[in-house]
């Protein structure tokens, strides 16, 4: 018992070392020009019940100095894996929309969906041909439902929607390690813990398109990035 305790202890401290010489990305997505006006959504009887007011789609979320949300930035990298970093985040289902609308995880690692209505909803996965990713389709029937989930291979983005109401629609990044960010209401973002090494890190919007930059980080670098994506022309 005290030889595995040992052990613990050691393992612990080893991942305590390799996080506090790690690398931390941090940054800001920005959108150039002016992008399509947002389209209100018709909500049906019900679940207009679940809503304050009137919803439009949610495209384009540009915050504080033109920031971009929801733009999923990662490593583009099949060949850097690791496990991991904690539990992956919950997909919920509240007041007839997914939220998050772009998350990530890592291939392999379960995530847990819920429905947290009081209504049907169901959950059909899209994954793109030929990347190996299964789809399904399940029902969530009651309130307070949760089902997990996985993909097993890469891929940016999967598409979830929901077959009930036909404005439902999540998006999940999938990366062979957990070195991926979603950018908040006003462009930022975060990546922490990356080894040192030589990447490609890419900037991916729904809309927006995608933007790279190849950069070096040593193992306690802290570098700054910043991303412009343009609004297509309307």
């Amino acid at each position: 018992m005290k030889s595995n305790v040992t052990y613990l202890t050691v393992a612990t401290l080893l991942g305590a070392l390799q996080m506090a010489s790690a690398a931390e990305l941090s940054g800001k997505v920005k959108l150039n020009g002016t992008p399509k006006a947002e389209m209100p959504i018709p909500l049906d009887a019900t679940c207009g019940k679940l809503q304050p007011g009137p919803v439009t789609t949610r495209h384009y979320v540009v915050g504080a100095d033109k920031g971009l949300g929801n733009v999923f930035v990662y490593v583009k990298s099949t060949d850097l894996k690791a496990p991991p970093a904690g539990e992956a985040q919950m997909l919920d289902q509240a007041g007839c929309f997914y939220e998050p609308y772009v998350m990530g995880v890592v291939a392999g690692q379960k995530f847990k969906i819920r429905n947290s209505d009081p209504l049907l909803h169901n959950v059909h996965s899209t994954p793109k041909p030929g990347t190996g990713n299964k789809e399904f389709n399940f029902a969530q029937t009651s309130k307070g439902q949760v089902n997990e989930k996985q993909f097993d291979n890469p891929e940016v983005l999967v598409r979830l929607k929901c077959d009930v109401h036909a404005w439902m629609f999540a998006y999940v990044g999938v990366c062979t390690h957990p070195y991926f960010a979603v950018t908040d209401k006003d462009g930022n973002f975060k990546i922490s813990g990356l080894p040192a090494g030589k990447y490609t890190i890419e900037a991916f919007h729904l809309k927006a398109g995608a933007k790279t930059q190849d950069i070096e980080v040593g193992a306690d670098d802290k570098k700054s990035l910043e991303f412009t994506l343009d609004a297509p022309a309307q």
